[in-house]
């Protein structure tokens, strides 16, 4: 990681503080990227143990969430931080609870791999699996950004959640249409649509985490800005 974004302090002790939260977090996501993927080929294959394996690692994932965010708030009050520092905590704040929530998608996908192991069409395998490498990416680069405090690729990583969604809507209008031809698929078609879902949230996610990253180097807040906007603000960092 890039430690000279990092201010030097008189305390060292400070500085082995920061840059551990930063560790923290780095293995929080590298957690919940394993969950993702052995989510996903649970699902795929019906392979139930695997997706225990999944539903039991959201605890160590909570449990990283929570001694996470206790640590920052300690160094909050004890060293009252400014400026850099100051947002490297609020935004690992934020930037843990993404992650989190991705966990909580992983789980979902879990699940509902468990609830359909057996059927004999989880239908639809490839376009799912398309859609899961999307978003893996997404992930995966927002959280390599993070590590490196680099916004220089935040525009391009955040673009891609259109591919997401053109891949979700796409997915979606499949799966409505086979309900429509047999009504007996709506129960297990609705479960393949909140596995769909939970994977499109999981893009959201990355962008969430991008957004936070562009707050911490630059210290502007471009939630809710358009993809063209947010190019247009994202310039070199600093």
């Amino acid at each position: 990681m890039d430690n000279s974004k990092i201010g030097h302090h008189i305390s060292e002790q400070f500085n082995r503080e920061l840059e551990d939260i930063r560790n923290k977090v780095l293995t929080m996501g590298g957690l919940v990227e394993q969950q993702i993927e052995l989510a996903i080929e649970a699902y795929t294959t019906g392979n139930m143990e695997m997706a225990e394996l999944v539903i039991k690692q959201d605890n160590q994932v909570d449990a990283l969430e929570m001694a996470i965010d206790l640590e920052c708030t300690q160094i909050l009050a004890l060293r009252q931080p400014t400026a850099f520092d100051l947002r490297l905590l609020i935004t690992v704040i934020k930037v843990i609870h993404e992650i989190e929530r991705v966990g909580d998608k992983a789980e979902r996908i879990a699940e509902m791999a468990i609830k359909l192991a057996g059927v004999e069409s989880r239908f639809p395998h490839h376009e799912l699996e398309h859609m899961a490498e999307l978003v893996k990416g997404m992930l995966h680069d927002a959280l390599d950004a993070f590590a490196r405090m680099s916004v220089e690729e935040v525009p391009e990583i955040t673009a891609r959640d259109e591919n997401v969604d053109r891949e979700y809507d796409n997915i979606l209008r499949q799966l409505i249409t086979r309900m429509m031809e047999d009504p007996r698929n709506i129960t297990r078609t609705l479960d393949v649509i909140w596995t769909v879902r939970a994977l499109e949230r999981i893009g959201d996610h990355a962008c969430y985490i991008c957004e936070h990253l562009v707050y911490m180097v630059k210290g502007e807040d471009v939630r809710h800005l358009s993809q063209s906007e947010l190019e247009k603000k994202v310039g070199s960092p600093r």
